[in-house]
């Protein structure tokens, strides 16, 4: 395995509704790369911004941001996940995709829908978590309002990496810091939030806070511009603080339905 993951966090504007313009930003910044990259993260619905009308905005798994993504892994020789609306056998999902340098894809459909948008009358909740095993790192990936609900981010996999790609509000914007930095502490995994910035169509604004904490909720990275985030992990620092913390043998077991 990889003893260091190298991941970049890019938080821009989102573009309203515009899928071109949108892959035009983010391949800017992915070219802008200095360092040697090992996982590109971006936010929730990245081409669109979070439309509750993802008629005409929808694709499929064989639709262009799909193979953009496939594109850049497999040019870049690095992994890129973020979320986007994907349309299958007539219903939507608010999707997130894990696309590996092979062109390998992995994907998760986001569970909790956010009902005071009306998105859980809009699009079709998933059933089920991913744990993606990439470079020796198990990581699981989810989205936005997912934050909210401990439960179903439990670390019960042995997850190394846990990652959050959001379209987070300004007026919630200290839950989202407080639940990222708890969601780190209680899985004793390293886990990263990305966000988006600026206005949205509706007239919404979002602040960013992009974040990576450690094992132990200490903040090691944090912005509130437009800009790409670069961090090591190191996987020897997860399995120390395991081994001597012990604090995941004592979990509560949850049947979930």
């Amino acid at each position: 395995m990889s003893e260091t993951l190298n991941i970049a966090l890019i938080q821009t504007h989102l573009l309203w509704e515009n899928p071109q313009a949108n892959r035009i930003n983010f391949q800017q910044k992915i070219e802008s790369l200095k360092q040697e990259t090992d996982l590109v993260v971006l936010p929730e619905m990245i081409t669109t911004g979070f439309t509750m009308k993802p008629g005409g905005l929808a694709e499929t798994m064989k639709g262009e941001t799909i193979q953009w993504l496939k594109d850049t892994a497999a040019d870049k020789n690095l992994a890129v996940t973020g979320s986007l609306i994907v349309e299958e056998k007539g219903n939507f999902f608010n999707r997130a995709v894990f696309v590996h340098p092979s062109g390998k894809i992995e994907t998760y459909d986001k569970r909790h829908t956010f009902t005071l948008a009306g998105e859980d009358k809009v699009y079709k909740p998933g059933n089920s978590k991913t744990i993606i095993e990439y470079k020796g790192w198990k990581i699981c990936p989810l989205i936005c309002y997912d934050l909210r609900f401990p439960v179903w981010s439990r670390n019960v996999e042995n997850y190394d990496l846990l990652i959050y790609m959001a379209n987070w509000p300004k007026a919630r914007i200290n839950a989202w810091d407080t639940l990222l930095q708890a969601r780190a502490i209680e899985n004793m995994s390293y886990t990263v939030g990305v966000n988006r910035i600026g206005l949205d169509g509706k007239g919404y604004e979002y602040l960013g806070h992009s974040s990576v904490y450690n094992v132990l909720g200490n903040l090691l990275a944090f912005s509130a511009k437009d800009e790409v985030i670069t961090i090591t992990l190191n996987h020897s620092e997860i399995q120390k603080y395991r081994a001597s913390l012990k604090f995941l043998n004592d979990k509560d077991e949850f049947i979930l339905k």
